[in-house]
């Protein structure tokens, strides 16, 4: 496979071997590359023509690239508040690529088959999932967000059994890597103080190098305050853009500051603080405006794994941990507020944030769409806002407009800055619900390849009508499914 581009090692596999296990994809008999990520094989130093016109042997885990080494990763999760010990039960990382420029990244192919952690499932995954995955991850990316990423999309032939029997796939998932906040609660509740050492360091080593030669009495500190900063600017931006997770497990934080796990997401088109979308958050724990106060809480318990390394005294380290902990929202809000100024081209002033708050309670009093309000804005176009005749958007717009004049760049420059940053397009759960049927049903992925190609540019204005359109009442998704 080296004519392909493949230059995998696996520092993961170097731990020690609590944190992983030996994990061999099951052959699929059938498999078919339906979608393929030419840019960033490209990125990743892969040779894309040659990886795309072979079969889907690699991409279905029958073929291991030369220097891969299957295994399955363990981890723990604090999953809708409650504990339990995990591990990937459906996903085989084969190693991680070296790029041409040195970077390293994670290559893991998602629905290849049972795991020493699958318990009771099938290791497999429906066709509907992983299609999702692949087109909302490619479109954060584009978003300026940090995400997994998809690199291509394979189906197997064969069935799999959910509440009926659905056509299989498998993804290959590219990441910075899949650590953890709960990989840490595993090595906190395996041999403890020393698993999380070593997990900590090699953490640090892979993504936080410039705190690798810190005296071990500061490297710890600052790699939790490293890790919460990240998540304070990731999660921001989830809510400057209306995408709401869904499932924001420990399990599903990562220590590199990527978003991972599309299952139940979805994006806001009427803007709703209470918006919630998933089948399986009864409760709306992860709605959307419950997302900064879910990552903190799920930073606390990535702090508690780390106090043995924090100080010896275990109040002191408790402290420690609360200081850092005390400064999350102070870091979001400083980096939503950043964001949000720029979605109203403003730079700094004082009543910028009762003009963004203002300016959200008006959306939610007229049930209107997120996304096109902030680019009709952009746009310079407040007619195309859809409660643009209210008594209280004129005043809000005249204000607006008064602070834009008042600042010392020009409104072109506003405007271009706001286009930048408020997309035309986000995919909307209505269009990524009818690729999924036309690929499930049909087996046609027309509207999947053209919607990954319109989401690849979210800032353009020139895409066709239907894709920059809020849906018809009759056309809403009110509801996701993770697929498990």
């Amino acid at each position: 496979m080296t004519e392909s581009g493949w230059q995998l090692e696996h520092s993961y596999a170097s731990l020690p071997e609590i944190f992983y296990k030996s994990a061999k994809p099951e052959r699929a008999e059938f498999p078919e590359i339906v979608l393929f990520n030419w840019k960033l094989a490209e990125t990743l130093g892969l040779d894309p023509r040659n990886l795309q016109t072979a079969s889907g042997d690699v991409f279905s885990g029958n073929t291991i690239p030369d220097g891969g080494m299957p295994i399955a990763q363990a981890y723990a999760g604090h999953q809708f508040g409650s504990f339990t010990m995990l591990g990937d039960g459906r996903a085989i990382l084969l190693g991680e690529q070296i790029t041409p420029d040195g970077q390293r990244f994670d290559i893991q192919l998602k629905g290849a088959g049972r795991t020493a952690f699958s318990r009771m499932g099938d290791g497999r995954a429906p066709l509907g999932p992983m299609l999702r995955e692949y087109i909302v991850s490619e479109a954060m990316h584009a978003l300026g967000i940090p995400s997994t990423r998809a690199l291509a999309l394979v189906t197997t032939g064969e069935a799999v059994s959910r509440d009926r029997m659905l056509p299989g796939a498998v993804l290959t998932r590219v990441a910075e890597s899949h650590m953890r906040v709960g990989t840490f609660e595993y090595a906190a509740r395996t041999e403890g103080e020393g698993n999380v050492k070593i997990l900590a360091d090699y953490a640090i080593e892979r993504h936080y190098p410039e705190l690798a030669g810190e005296d071990d009495d500061e490297k710890y500190l600052k790699f939790l305050d490293a890790v919460i900063d990240r998540q304070a600017s990731l999660i921001s931006k989830w809510q400057l853009v209306g995408f709401i997770h869904g499932v924001m497990n420990t399990d599903n934080m990562t220590i590199s500051g990527e978003t991972i796990d599309y299952g139940p997401c979805a994006f806001m088109d009427t803007y709703d603080p209470e918006a919630s979308f998933s089948s399986i958050d009864v409760n709306k724990r992860y709605r959307y405006r419950n997302q900064p106060g879910i990552a903190q809480w799920n930073l606390a318990r990535f702090a508690e794994t780390l106090l043995p390394l924090l100080d010896e005294d275990k109040e002191e380290a408790v402290q420690i941990a609360q200081d850092s902990l005390s400064a999350f929202g102070r870091l979001y809000n400083e980096y939503w507020q950043a964001g949000m100024r720029d979605k109203l081209g403003l730079v700094g002033g004082k009543a910028d944030d009762d003009l963004a708050m203002e300016l959200l309670d008006l959306m939610a009093h007229h049930k209107a769409d997120y996304t096109q309000t902030f680019r009709a804005l952009s746009l310079d176009d407040p007619d195309g806002v859809e409660f643009s005749d209210s008594e209280r958007f004129n005043d809000w717009h005249g204000r607006w407009q008064e602070r834009l004049e008042a600042q010392d760049a020009t409104m072109e420059a506003a405007h271009m800055l706001m286009r930048s940053v408020n997309p035309a397009v986000i995919p909307r759960n209505h269009l990524v619900e009818e690729a999924l049927d036309l690929a499930v049903e049909q087996g046609d992925y027309s509207k999947a390849s053209k919607l990954i190609e319109v989401l690849t540019n979210p800032f353009d204005d020139g895409h066709d009508k239907e894709y920059k359109e809020p849906p018809e009442d009759d056309d809403k998704v009110h509801m996701t499914f993770c697929g498990t």
